[in-house]
Order: structure tokens, then sequence, then C-alpha cells
């Protein structure tokens, strides 16, 4: 019978502005690294203006699409906000991380994530400024 383990780790994606920030690779080397081979692997970022996504991660210009919809579905300065304590596009981004997912739960196979050939995971920023987000990492298995 095999032993159900389970592991917990921490990373930080350094963002540049609002877009999608590949943090794949990073992702599948620790779940390697963990030695579970087959699991489920839960995502949680630690923010309330950045969220999680999985996308395609073959054409760049699927990111920068989803950038200018988002942008437009929420766009920044709306009168309708009076939470500006922290800059114009401080509510867009809370409003845009309840839109889309703060976690993401991946099946794990044979030590990676079972993703499809071309999705990746990324960290969807929000805030015009550069930030450096917490994603916590939480794998259980064996």
């Amino acid at each position: 019978m095999a032993h159900m383990r389970q592991v917990l780790h921490e990373i930080t994606v350094p963002t540049r502005g609002k877009g999608l920030f590949d943090f794949t690779s990073q992702v599948r080397d620790w779940v390697w690294a963990s030695g579970i081979r087959q699991g489920l692997l839960t995502l949680f970022i630690r923010h309330t203006s950045a969220s999680l996504l999985i996308q395609e991660n073959y054409d760049p210009t699927v990111q920068a699409d989803l950038e200018r919809f988002f942008s437009r579905l929420v766009p920044e300065g709306d009168p309708i906000y009076e939470h500006v304590l922290e800059g114009a596009d401080d509510m867009p981004a809370h409003v845009r991380a309840a839109l889309t997912q703060t976690h993401l739960a991946i099946p794990v196979a044979d030590g990676a994530p079972r993703l499809g050939t071309w999705q990746g995971l990324y960290v969807f920023e929000h805030r015009r400024g550069a930030q450096r987000r917490s994603i916590a990492l939480h794998l259980v298995g064996e």
C-alpha cells in the first residue's frame, strides 16, 4: 500500500505591471522535486489584486488580448468606485480578481502537473506597477 504524503511550498512571481506572467516551470520543477508522483496540486495566490489563470502558452497574442479585454471590461477611473485610496488602478484590480480565479486545482501524474499541450500557469497581474506575488502550493499524493 502506498503512503499518502502532503507538502507545502510558496513561490514568488515578480510582475512588471498589468498582464500575464508565466510560472509553469517553477511549479513543474517543484512538483518533480517533491517526490510525489500521483496526486492533486492546489495553488492559491495570496493577494486581492491579482489572480491565477491556466491559459494558452503558445501564442503571446492570447495573453495580450486577454489584458485588453479586461481593461475594457473593468476600466480605470470609473466614477462608480469609492475605494481609490491606493490609486486609480486598485479597485479595478480587485474587481478583476473577483471575476477570475484565486486558486487552481491540477491533477499530478508521473511527477508532473497534467496540463494540456498548450496550457501554462500564469499570474494575471491587475495593477499597473511591478509587484512580487506570493503563491502557496499544496501537493497531496503518493
